[in-house]
C-alpha cells in the first residue's frame, strides 16, 4: 500500500513546479500579444496572484468536501490540461479579438488576462488550502506550514528547471507537456491509492503524448501571424523570436513586436548617416543592437577600421547568420549586455550608434540615463559622436512626448556640449563635444557616400524649417534628467503609451483603492502582517532584480539565479520556523516585521554603495544572491508562525493567510514595477516598503498590549 503522505507530498511538489513554469510561460505569451512593458507585466502578475489568492480563500470551504483525494485527482488533471488551452487562446487574441496592428489598452490587458488566468489560478489556489486539510493528521497549524514549505520546494524546482534547463531546449508547448506529464503522474498515483479513476487517468496520460507528436507550437504561431509565411521560430531566454516573410521581405519579431524588416533602407540610412557624417574621420564605431537589420553595411561605407556590434540575445545573431549573413560581414559581433560591455571595454570609439527601442521598460531605460552616458563618454574619442532615437513626433508633439524628448535631451546635455534633434522616421538625438550640423545632405555629398534615400531630394521634405523648429522649441530644459535609480524616461514613455487610450484611469485607481481599503479593514493584526510581508517580499525582489541589471547588466542566468535564491530563501525560512514553531510567539512575529523594516531601510544605501564600488562580477553576484536570500528567509519564516498565532481551524486559517500573502504580493508586483519605481525611483520605494511594515509591526505590538 502506497503511503498517502508521500503521494500528497509529490502532488503538492508537482503543483508548485507546474504553477511556476505555467506562470512564466503565460506571462511571456501575454507580453508577446500586448507588446509588454512593466505595467503590462505588473497587471498580469497581479491578476495571477490575486486570482490564486481568491482560490485559496474559497478553499476555506474545502473541509466540506468528503472525498478530498478524488477532488484532488480531478483538479490535478485540470491543472495538467488548462495551460495548453490558455496558450492557444492567448496566441489567438492577436487576430481574433484585437485587430492586427492595433494598440491594446490597460483595460483590455486587465480584462483579457483576468478571464484567461481565472480557471487555472482559482483551481491551483483552492488546492493550496485543500492540501492543508488533506495533509494534516491532526487539527493544528503544523500542516499549513508544511504545505507552504513543500509548495516552496516545488517552486524552487520549477524556477530552476525553467531558467536553467527547459527554456534552452524546449518550446512553450513542449514545456506544457512536461508539466502536464508530472501532474498526470501525480493524479495517477493518487488514483491507485484509492483504487478509483486509474483507468481514466491512464488513458489521459496516453492521450497527452499527442502534445509531443503534433507541433502545436507551429500551428498556433501560424495563427498568430496570419497572412504571413512562417519562416522560422525559436525560443530564447529573452523571449520568443519569429521570422516571417511577406512579399519577399523578411520580418523579425521578438515577443510579438517587430524588431525590423529587411529592405527597410530608409530606417537603416537615417540611423547611420545622421550620426556618421558628424565626425570628420570615423575609424572606430560601436553599434548597440539593430545590426542584422542592415545598418552595418551603411557604416562600412565610411571606410572605418573597426565596427563592434553588441547584441544581447545570441539567438538574434544566429538568425542573422542564417537569413541576413551579409549584415555580419566585416564587423566584430559581441554577445553581451551592451552596458556591461561599455563599462569593461578598453576601446575608444569615434561614433556610437544606439539602435534600441524607446525606453518603454526599466531594462531599456538603463541606456538613456546620466550614468550610462557618463560611462559611454569615457570610452569615446575627443569630439566623438553618439546617436539614439525616439518615436517620431514630427507632425504632432503631445505633452507626454514633449516631456520624454526634453528629459532625453537634458540627460545627454549633462555629458555633451552639443545636442541636436533631427526629424525622420524617428526623432534622432545626436550629441558630441564637437560641432554638429543639421545640413546632412551637404555632409553626405562632401564625403562621397552613396545613399538611396538620405540625400538632398529626400531631406528637403524631411528637414523642413517648421519640423526642426517644432521639435527644437518643444525641448524644456527644466524637465530634469534621467537616472538609473530614478527612471524618468520610462515613466514619461509609460504616460505617452497610456495617452493613446481614452480611459478614465483616475476612476480605475479610485476603485482599486476602495477595494483595498475594504479588504485591509477586515484583516486581523496577524493577517495584516502577512499582507505587508507579501507586499515587501515581492516588491523588494523587483527592486533587487532591476538594481542588478542597472548596475551589472542584464544577464539572464543571474536573473534566474536571483529568482531561484528567493524561492530557496522562502523554503529555508519556512523549514526553520516549522522546526521551532512550538517555542515561538507573537514577539517573534513583531521582531520579523521590524527586521524587514531595517532591511528595507538599509537596502538603498547598500545598492548605492554597490553602484559606486564594483568588487568584481562574481563577488557582486554573490552579494545580490545573499540579499535576495535574506529577505526571502524572513518572509518564509512568517507564514508558519502566523498560522500558529492566527489558528482557528485548518481550512479557514490557511485560506485567510494564503489570501493575505498572495494579495499583498499581487499589489506589490503591480504598484512597484508599474508605478512606484517609475514615479519615485528605487530608493523611495524601499523607504515606502519600510514604512508599510513598520505600520504592521506597530499594529502587532498594540495587539499584544
Amino acid at each position: 500500500m502506497m503511503d498517502k503522505g508521500k503521494l500528497l507530498f509529490y502532488s503538492i511538489t508537482a503543483l508548485g513546479i507546474s504553477s511556476v513554469i505555467t506562470q512564466i510561460i503565460l506571462i511571456r505569451e501575454f507580453l508577446s500579444v500586448f507588446y509588454g512593458n512593466e505595467l503590462v507585466f505588473g497587471i498580469i502578475l497581479a491578476n495571477w496572484l490575486l486570482l490564486t489568492g481568491l482560490g485559496a480563500y474559497f478553499g476555506k470551504y474545502s473541509d466540506k468536501i468528503k472525498r478530498k483525494i478524488s477532488f484532488i485527482i480531478f483538479s490535478q488533471v485540470l491543472v495538467a490540461f488548462i495551460p495548453f488551452i490558455q496558450v492557444f487562446l492567448i496566441r489567438s487574441l492577436k487576430n481574433i479579438i484585437f485587430p492586427v496592428g492595433s494598440l491594446v489598452g490597460i483595460v483590455e490587458v486587465f480584462v483579457s488576462s483576468l478571464i484567461l488566468l481565472l480557471p487555472y489560478c482559482l483551481i491551483s489556489g483552492f488546492l493550496l488550502t485543500l492540501f492543508c486539510t488533506a495533509f494534516s493528521t491532526r487539527n493544528d497549524a503544523a500542516s499549513i506550514g508544511k504545505v507552504y514549505f513543500i509548495d516552496n520546494i516545488g517552486d524552487i524546482l520549477g524556477g530552476f528547471l525553467f531558467s536553467f534547463v527547459l527554456i534552452h531546449i524546449l518550446n512553450p508547448f513542449q514545456m506544457i507537456f512536461f508539466i502536464m506529464f508530472i501532474n498526470l503522474i501525480a493524479a495517477l498515483l493518487l488514483a491507485f491509492l484509492i483504487n478509483k479513476f486509474k483507468y481514466l487517468v491512464s488513458a489521459l496520460l496516453v492521450i497527452s503524448f499527442l502534445f509531443v507528436i503534433i507541433d502545436f507550437n507551429k500551428i498556433s504561431t501560424e495563427l498568430q501571424f496570419r497572412n504571413q509565411e512562417l519562416v522560422t521560430q525559436t525560443n530564447s531566454p529573452y523571449g520568443n523570436i519569429v521570422v516571417t516573410r511577406t512579399s519577399g521581405q523578411l520580418n523579425f519579431f521578438e515577443n510579438g513586436m517587430i524588431l525590423f524588416s529587411t529592405e527597410n533602407t530608409i530606417a537603416n540610412e537615417e540611423t547611420v548617416h545622421y550620426a556618421m557624417v558628424q565626425h570628420d574621420n570615423p575609424k572606430s564605431v560601436l553599434l548597440i543592437s539593430g545590426g542584422i537589420a542592415g545598418t552595418t553595411g551603411e557604416i562600412l561605407k565610411y571606410g572605418v577600421e573597426n565596427v563592434d556590434y553588441v547584441e544581447l540575445d545570441p539567438k538574434i545573431i544566429a538568425l542573422g547568420r542564417a537569413y541576413t549573413p551579409s549584415s555580419l560581414e566585416g564587423i566584430n559581433v559581441i554577445n553581451r549586455d551592451a552596458r556591461m560591455f561599455v563599462r569593461e571595454t578598453n576601446k575608444k570609439y569615434d561614433v556610437v550608434i544606439i539602435d534600441l527601442p524607446d525606453p518603454s521598460t526599466a531594462q531599456i531605460n538603463r541606456f538613456y540615463t546620466v550614468e550610462f552616458f557618463g560611462e559611454l563618454k569615457k570610452k569615446m574619442s575627443d569630439d566623438g559622436v553618439v546617436s539614439l532615437s525616439l518615436i517620431s513626433t514630427a507632425n504632432y508633439i503631445s505633452d507626454e512626448a514633449r516631456k520624454l524628448n526634453s528629459v532625453v535631451y537634458n540627460t545627454l546635455k549633462t555629458h555633451f556640449k552639443n545636442v541636436i534633434v533631427l526629424p525622420g522616421e524617428k526623432n534622432f538625438f545626436i550629441a558630441s563635444d564637437g560641432e554638429l550640423s543639421t545640413d546632412i545632405a551637404r555632409l553626405i555629398k562632401e564625403k562621397g557616400v552613396q545613399t538611396v534615400y538620405v540625400n538632398e531630394d529626400y531631406l528637403k521634405g524631411v528637414f523642413t524649417p517648421d519640423r526642426i523648429s517644432q521639435i527644437t522649441s518643444s525641448i524644456d530644459e527644466k524637465e530634469g534628467v534621467n537616472h538609473d535609480f530614478s527612471p524618468v524616461t520610462y515613466y514619461y514613455h509609460l504616460l505617452y503609451w497610456m495617452s493613446h487610450f481614452k480611459a478614465n484611469y483616475a476612476l480605475f485607481i479610485i476603485i482599486i483603492i476602495l477595494l483595498m481599503a475594504f479588504f485591509l479593514s477586515r484583516l486581523k493584526a496577524v493577517s495584516f502582517a502577512i499582507f505587508t510581508t507579501g507586499f515587501a517580499s515581492s516588491s523588494l525582489e523587483v527592486v533587487l532584480l532591476i538594481a542588478f541589471q542597472v548596475i551589472y547588466g542584464y544577464v539572464y542566468h543571474i536573473i534566474g539565479l536571483i529568482i531561484t535564491m528567493f524561492m530557496l530563501g522562502l523554503a529555508a525560512g519556512s523549514f526553520y520556523m516549522n522546526k521551532k514553531l512550538r517555542k515561538k510567539n507573537i514577539n517573534d512575529l513583531i521582531r520579523l516585521e521590524f527586521a524587514i523594516v531595517l532591511y528595507a531601510v538599509m537596502l538603498p544605501f547598500t545598492l548605492l554603495y554597490l553602484a559606486k564600488h564594483s568588487a568584481g562580477f562574481a563577488a557582486n553576484q554573490a552579494v545580490f544572491s545573499v540579499l535576495t536570500f535574506i529577505i526571502a528567509v524572513m518572509a518564509g519564516m512568517e507564514f508558519p508562525l502566523a498560522s500558529k498565532l492566527h489558528f482557528k481551524k485548518i481550512s479557514s486559517t490557511a485560506a485567510e493567510l494564503y489570501n493575505a500573502d498572495l494579495l499583498g504580493a499581487s499589489l506589490g508586483a503591480l504598484l512597484v514595477s508599474a508605478f512606484l519605481i517609475p514615479i519615485f525611483g528605487l530608493i523611495s520605494v524601499c523607504f515606502f516598503i519600510a514604512f508599510l511594515n513598520l505600520l504592521s509591526g506597530i499594529v502587532l505590538f498594540t495587539k499584544k498590549q
